[in-house]
């Protein structure tokens, strides 16, 4: 109940709506695109709050957080670390708004350590989902075929551990998810 809550790279909002579920004291959600940021704030005025703060949402990049220094609990961010233009710039700002003792969260792909899993997860990320995604969307500029390359390109769970505790966090755990497809990353800010 005394947490304050920031959510980055937000998108519609569905973590953030996450974190109100569990009544923090605040959530604050920040993305790059305005578009993503309407829907996330029309799908919170739709919402019943029983008790449940609002997430207030804002326009902000990862890199450059317009944010007062340590002025949240948890800062999260999950499934686009991989898609920030400078992802040290940005573990450094999190640390630098998070509070003495606060959690750093960072969900994202990552490659599974199974020969097999790996192959078929390579096969439904490259062929099955891009197509099933333009045909369900309707978006044919090759949208969907992004994610497979931001993937790969991405470089992985123990690079991203080092990145955080450079940035001067102290890493927790990493936790492997889904067949090692998605891992949890989390760290503290040393009190």
């Amino acid at each position: 109940p005394d947490d304050d809550v920031l959510d980055v790279a937000c998108g519609t909002g569905d973590l953030a709506e996450a974190f109100s579920d569990a009544r923090p004291r605040s959530v604050l959600g920040v993305d790059f695109t305005p578009e993503m940021l309407r829907l996330a704030a029309a799908k919170a005025q739709r919402r019943r709050r029983q008790g449940r703060p609002m997430p207030l949402y804002r326009s902000g990049d990862a890199t450059d957080l317009a944010l007062a220094d340590c002025s949240f609990n948890i800062v999260s961010i999950a499934f686009g670390i991989r898609n920030v233009n400078d992802p040290r710039k940005a573990l450094r700002e999190f640390a630098r708004v998070l509070r003495g003792g606060g959690r750093l969260v960072i969900v994202e792909f990552s490659r599974p350590r199974n020969t097999i899993i790996a192959r078929l997860n390579d096969l439904y990320m490259r062929r099955v989902m891009p197509l099933t995604a333009t045909i369900i969307s309707g978006d044919r500029s090759g949208a969907y075929r992004y994610l497979p390359r931001s993937i790969d390109t991405f470089e992985g769970p123990e690079a991203l551990a080092a990145e955080i505790t450079d940035a001067g966090l102290e890493m927790a755990t990493q936790e492997r998810r889904t067949l090692g497809v998605c891992t949890i990353s989390v760290a503290r800010k040393p009190r």
